[in-house]
């Protein structure tokens, strides 16, 4: 594949989303429920209903289909409303008393909050990518698939590409169907509360 100036920054991202976006919120949500912090542990329960968004993007990548890009930058738009609306579970955490799991989970929070927003704008100018055949086939735009195609080789050695993106797009519509139905439905019945009421 031809040389792109920017591989290395895309690797960074795979890296810090790994770091950010999976290994870090697992210990923590671990952490919250060995500390029966209910407020963090609905919190991250939240975020990881969100954040599925980003493996089915892994998925979609696999297969190189453009609905990725999108779906990419939907995700990291996505996480850090996910990590601040909820007005009941802010205060909560709010008014937990101090210790190391807040201050992580705290920092935590704003890193992954700060790290998505930079990332989505960094991801703006590969938008494009989704929209055109032959955008999609230049080093520019396929530069984004080798991260995935790496995952694939390492936990889906025997599975082809396209079954894998197949699968990206049937989670992807369950993924949408869900975020519509609570969008239109479930958002205007309990608002900024995480509580049903």
């Amino acid at each position: 594949m031809a040389e792109v100036w920017f591989r290395p920054y895309i690797w960074t991202d795979y890296r810090l989303a790994v770091l950010f976006t999976l290994i870090i919120p697992l210990i923590l949500l671990i952490w919250a429920f060995v500390q029966k912090a209910e407020g963090m542990q609905r919190l991250l329960m939240i975020y990881w209903r969100v954040a599925s968004l980003l493996a089915i993007t892994i998925y979609l990548m696999i297969a190189e289909y453009p609905v990725s890009f999108i779906s990419g930058l939907v995700a990291r738009i996505l996480i850090p409303i996910s990590l601040w609306f909820w007005v009941d579970l802010n205060d909560e955490i709010e008014y937990q008393p101090s210790g190391p799991l807040k201050l992580i989970f705290t920092s935590w929070r704003w890193a992954v909050t700060v790290y998505s927003l930079l990332g989505a704008i960094a991801f703006i100018p590969f938008i494009g990518c989704a929209f055109s055949e032959t955008a999609i086939k230049t080093p520019y735009c396929r530069v984004w698939f080798e991260a995935p195609l790496l995952f694939k080789d390492y936990f889906h050695h025997n599975s082809k590409p396209a079954f894998l993106g197949f699968l990206g797009i049937v989670f992807l519509v369950i993924y949408v169907l869900y975020l519509s139905y609570f969008v239109l439905i479930k958002l205007g019945k309990q608002g900024r509360s995480a509580t049903p009421h």
